[in-house]
């Protein structure tokens, strides 16, 4: 199993995926449908005909039922969904991966081979330490892995193989898909939820074993657009306005105490990722994340101050804000259906580890899935320090994921005769 496991993740990981969040399209790079038609091509060979991929590159197929007709189970138990993403974060370059395997890790620090700066350091990662004797998977130091989340469509797609090999696991109705641009915040933005046709749903989208998530962020993405005056510097007394110096003091101003490098648990956040500018044009890309959706308006409102603010020592600048709404804290909206925590919890218990609930300091499709009436929770993958070049993966960490969705799937049925 753990071979044929890192043979597929490999296989995935190799496919350049990596989202555009300038794109206006869906899904945001064409290099998508290269996962998305390949991951039709396997369904349909293990077996599972229906598999299909839309315009959007939304991936779907259905692994029947199996439970016999003289089964007390049958008629009874719900449509569950599974859920990962094709697409990889824009951060980081996702093409030409090289992976670094490293057999029997006995700890200590990792030091990447193509870039021997890049080292992903015991004391920075905790979760090293549950992985001795583990196969670890990191790349060369150049890219990201892409475990987030093709750790989490191996997962699935080594269940459905499973499934329908092997008659013994009785499970209901069980509906698979792929989806792109999770990465902008865009994996929803075509999901037909009526053809998807399930009940509850779990994204395969998190971290090491154990970890489970019924509550993200709240999060608004926000945009300033800055237009200044540009002139030659030798004739720029009282008419050069510099759109780049208003910029860096819009940003000197956000407060510090609220950044991802100061916050941590439930701690909200105003974070600037991006600025891009010159004397004459300059723009901002800001996230607002909180657990406490209300909190999104306050925030808001501290950036329009430090606008109002900045104005006045630039008057002659034009500065424009402006906020869109990505998703919404899941819990409210889970907490409505223990069935589907519970059941998750339970099989993550049969599967030998020790469950717990963490708050996602980030979101998942299942963020706006279950905003828009499909309870979806999040379960782990086995990976780490996602969006950057020291992301790396358990590969039996993943192998636990597999077990934990195989035991979720009997746990539908054992529920269904209670």
């Amino acid at each position: 199993m753990k071979e044929k496991v890192l043979e597929r993740f490999l296989r995935y990981a190799a496919i350049d995926t990596q989202s555009n969040e300038s794109s206006d399209t869906t899904p945001s790079t064409m290099k998508q449908f290269d996962l998305g038609n390949l991951l039709v091509e396997e369904l349909k060979e293990i077996g599972i005909q229906d598999a299909e991929i839309d315009e959007h590159c939304y991936v779907m197929a259905t692994i029947p039922s199996n439970i016999p007709a003289d089964h007390p189970a049958y008629g009874k138990v719900p449509t569950i969904g599974f859920v990962a993403h094709v697409d990889t974060s824009p951060d980081v370059s996702g093409a030409n991966v090289k992976p670094n395997i490293i057999e029997n890790y006995q700890g200590g620090d990792i030091v990447l081979p193509a870039d021997t700066s890049v080292v992903i350091r015991e004391n920075e990662n905790p979760s090293l330490k549950h992985c001795i004797g583990h196969t670890i998977v990191t790349t060369d130091g150049t890219t990201l892995l892409g475990s987030d989340d093709k750790s989490g469509v191996t997962a699935i797609m080594m269940l459905a193989e499973e499934l329908i090999n092997n008659n013994s696991i009785l499970h209901g109705d069980i509906r698979i898909a792929f989806t792109p641009d999770e990465e902008i915040g865009q994996g929803t933005r075509y999901f037909d939820l009526q053809k998807f046709g399930c009940k509850y749903a779990y994204t395969i989208d998190g971290d090491m074993p154990g970890e489970l998530n019924k509550e993200t962020f709240s999060a608004n993405s926000g945009l300033i657009k800055i237009k200044g005056r540009d002139i030659h510097p030798g004739t720029a007394k009282n008419i050069m306005v510099n759109a780049a110096r208003v910029a860096a003091e819009i940003v000197a101003r956000f407060p510090k105490d609220s950044a991802p490098e100061t916050t941590e648990g439930y701690e909200p956040y105003i974070h600037p990722h991006t600025i891009e500018g010159t004397v004459g044009n300059a723009v901002i890309k800001i996230l607002f994340r909180s657990f406490q959706t209300s909190d999104l308006d306050e925030q808001k409102k501290i950036v329009e101050k430090i606008i109002e603010d900045v104005k006045e020592i630039f008057p002659k600048a034009e500065i424009e804000l402006d906020v869109k709404e990505q998703y919404r804290n899941m819990y409210d909206t889970l907490m409505q259906h223990p069935e589907v925590l519970d059941n998750l919890w339970e099989a993550a218990l049969r599967s030998g580890v020790e469950p717990y609930w963490k708050p996602i300091r980030g979101g998942t499709d299942g963020s706006r899935l279950t905003e828009m009436g499909l309870p979806t929770p999040n379960i782990y993958t086995g990976g780490q320090n996602f969006h950057s070049k020291t992301e790396w993966l358990s590969v039996d960490a993943l192998v636990k994921t597999i077990d934990t969705l195989k035991n979720l799937v009997q746990i539908y049925v054992d529920k269904s005769v209670v």
